[in-house]
């Protein structure tokens, strides 16, 4: 049996229609699809681009089971020679990305899909699904990371996860965006990432008292004794028998930390960490949870709270305030009879809304301290050198330009690399602690203003004179053959 993740039934039912319609009107050009998102999730200034080596993963092993194609049979919709062309369906396109974990922004596509129509439609609900997750989820514990000063953050949310799956794939892109290690023991296997957690209330509660809980955990994790002591009375019993069995615990040449989860964190912090350096545990260390995100974090950490580390859950692994990621997938080409392109584009009266048509490139620029400085979206065929002037066209704007000089920029990335081709991928599956590393030296490149919390700078992606031109004429003869209708 496949797994579900293997499933070509993992998409959208009318991808399915829309591609037995291909199918039986022979209309099955190959096509370019662009992957992009319209705005910064949380109010902020970028997105982590997360999800890229799981959905390669899972288009090289799409396929129907006889299984999935008796259940398309079944609903009296598809048609015979179609169900015979999904038995042996195979996805053969070429995928480009950006580098996954790179630090990314609206409008400019991450994911570019060249394929037969047919199977650039099929995919898009998978690559979506999988993209805007994951990139939502990184993104997220990126700016906690950012929050936390570079601190130590655990991710405690398969409890409150959508589901196992989405629980693991929240591991997966909690741990890119920079958490060290996560509750879910599944994610800690798959993915090689540091698994950990401490004691629940339960158990310092099943004991005959609270000493006694702490004294048995401490005897079986001599190494990682981290105690709760909240259960009943913080600055009372709580940190006087954890002070009791640090001491015993540093008599046999171990180390301890205490673990707050609910009250005050600021006012707790300090009165534990004063009672803890009283009773010469100066090493001890001090976690924290209880409903956690950045700003919360952001908070504690200008009032120099005594918190060595933070376990979050829920705000993390759901997103928090924000529900997803507004990823889409747009038609930006298709090849004629003649083997020529075509340019394509969605036209609409929210010029926001409006695509940026053909094939495209993004060009990262780099000061003189390798910090990105603006993107440029170009078409593919467009060449950058180091020795001219670019004109830098704003996205949704006609008159709003600005010229990057020569000398201002020191260097020059395309960041579209080929990462698929014939339905097999060309690069290796990296591990996620390499997409860790990655990411933060990514982000630390970034000036700061881009990654506040609050009122972040905001990055210039721009478009090429090219791509500029080619989208103001299709849109002009767009709106004009609506008004001649």
């Amino acid at each position: 049996m496949k797994k579900l993740d293997e499933s070509a039934l993992g998409t959208d039912f009318y991808e399915l229609t829309m591609m037995q319609g291909y199918f039986l009107s022979n209309n099955n050009p190959q096509v370019v699809f662009d992957m992009f998102y319209r705005s910064n999730p949380f109010n902020g200034g970028y997105v982590v681009f997360a999800g890229l080596n799981d959905l390669l993963k899972r288009i090289e092993s799409f396929a129907f089971s006889a299984g999935d194609i008796d259940y398309l049979a079944s609903l009296n919709t598809f048609d015979k020679r179609f169900l015979k062309y999904l038995e042996e369906f195979r996805f053969q396109g070429r995928i480009d990305a950006i580098d996954e974990g790179t630090i990314v922004f609206p409008g400019e596509p991450l994911i570019r899909v060249e394929a037969s129509l047919m199977e650039g439609q099929l995919i898009e609900g998978m690559l979506l699904n999988t993209i805007n997750f994951q990139s939502l989820i990184a993104t997220k514990a990126s700016r906690v990371y950012n929050a936390s000063n570079n601190g130590e953050l655990m991710e405690f949310g398969f409890r409150r996860a959508q589901g196992p799956d989405g629980a693991l794939s929240a591991s997966r892109a909690a741990f890119i965006g920079g958490v060290a290690a996560t509750s879910n023991t599944l994610a800690a296997k798959v993915f090689d990432i540091p698994a950990a957690g401490t004691m629940a209330h339960s158990w310092v509660m099943s004991f005959e008292s609270e000493l006694d809980s702490f004294r048995a955990f401490a005897e079986i994790y001599p190494n990682n004794a981290i105690l709760l002591i909240d259960t009943y009375d913080t600055l009372g019993s709580g940190i006087e028998n954890a002070i009791i069995v640090g001491q015993e615990l540093k008599a046999k040449g171990y180390n301890f930390g205490v673990r707050l989860d609910s009250g005050d964190l600021s006012y707790l912090s300090r009165e534990i960490r004063k009672k803890l350096d009283q009773a010469g545990l100066e090493a001890a260390r001090i976690y924290a949870s209880n409903d956690l995100n950045e700003h919360i974090i952001e908070t504690l950490i200008h009032d120099n709270v005594p918190i060595d580390s933070w376990g979050i859950g829920t705000h993390l692994v759901t997103g928090g305030s924000q529900s997803s990621l507004n990823g889409v997938y747009k038609l930006s080409a298709r090849q004629m009879e003649n083997g020529s392109w075509l340019e394509t584009m969605k036209i609409t009266n929210s010029f926001e809304k409006a695509t940026n048509p053909g094939r495209k490139q993004v060009w990262r620029f780099f000061d003189e301290n390798d910090s990105p400085i603006a993107d440029l979206i170009t078409l593919e065929d467009e060449k950058i050198e180091l020795d001219q002037d670019y004109l830098f066209y704003h996205p949704f704007s006609e008159v709003d330009f600005f010229t990057m000089r020569q000398g201002r920029f020191k260097s020059v990335k395309p960041m579209l690399q080929l990462c698929m081709e014939g339905g097999k991928r060309t690069k290796l599956n990296p591990p996620v602690k390499e997409l860790q590393k990655y990411t933060l030296e990514g982000l630390d490149a970034f000036h700061p203003s881009y990654k506040r919390l609050m009122n972040p700078h905001i990055y210039k992606v721009s478009l090429s004179s090219e791509l500029k031109r080619l989208k103001t004429r299709l849109a002009v003869e767009g709106l004009q053959k609506l008004n001649n209708r």
